[in-house]
Formats: structure tokens, sequence, C-alpha cells
């Protein structure tokens, strides 16, 4: 069986940031997959379920209520090895393209301190399981490390 695209990235060289994972045409239209790494793979802890699931409600909220990129959002969601998020965008896009938008969002979950949207028993199937703090703690670090000064190590997947 072939290796999928996503397994054959050097997980010992990637460094935290914003890589164009994948692009699949879908009709007429491109549908660009963003690998948003947060933390360094092998390297650095994983990020625990419930800032995770934090991150993502935030995040979804955040992206779908965009005025540009709203209609444009099709999936953010979670990686299964807890080190980052993918976001499918409708559009043929570059990482230098959406690292505004990643600052923006990362700054709203950095900064959000109300309930969060959508963790409730009605409207999530394991709303119990968030972390706000570390949710805003883990925006803040991100941020710092890497939005702050993002150049071309930590915007194209390592050779």
């Amino acid at each position: 069986m072939e290796k999928i695209a996503s397994f054959t990235i050097d997980h010992l060289k990637l460094l935290p940031g914003i890589y164009v994972s994948r692009k699949d045409n879908v009709g007429e239209s491109v549908v660009t997959t963003f690998d948003i790494r947060v933390t360094r793979p092998n390297f650095e802890p994983v990020m625990n379920t419930a800032e995770i699931h934090t991150i993502e409600h935030l995040a979804a909220t955040f992206l779908r209520n965009h005025k540009e990129y709203g209609s444009k959002t099709v999936y953010f969601g979670p990686m299964g090895c807890r080190t980052g998020f993918y976001l499918l965008l409708a559009g043929d896009y570059k990482s230098a393209d959406i690292v505004e938008l990643i600052k923006e969002m990362f700054v709203f979950i950095r900064d959000y301190k109300d309930e969060v949207p959508g963790a409730s028993a009605k409207d999530c199937g394991n709303y119990l399981d968030m972390n706000l703090p570390m949710a805003n703690f883990i925006a803040n670090k991100f941020i710092k490390d890497v939005l702050e000064n993002i150049d071309e190590t930590r915007l194209v997947y390592p050779e």
C-alpha cells in the first residue's frame, strides 16, 4: 500500500508553523489543506485533549464567522497526533497567504475569556473535556514562538 503524503514529511525536522499539506481538486475548485503545527513533533509534549478540544471550538467559531474566510472554511480540526490542526479552505493558497488569518485566530483564542461556544451537553458530544486557560496559554505561546516572526522555515515543509 502506498504511503500517504503526510507520512512522507520528516517529522524529526518539522518545526511549529503553517504549512500547505496538500491541494485537492474538487470539481472545478481547489481545496487547500493546511497543517497548523503548534508543537514540535517528537520533541515537545503533545497538547492534551481538553485544550485541543477548546481550541477546535474557538477556532471553528472564529473561522466560520470571519468576514473574508467564513464562506471559504471547509473544515478545522485536530490532528490525531495532538501536535496541531488541519484547516481546509476552498481556494488555491500558499502558507504565506493565511499568516494574518492565523494570527487573528490565535489572538482571538489567546484573549477569549467567555463560555466556550458549543460547550454544552446539547451541543457537543464531550462538552466536559475543555480547558480554556490552557487553550489561552497555548495560543499565546504559538503567537510568541512562531507567528510574531514567522519565516520560510515555518511556512514550507523541510526537505
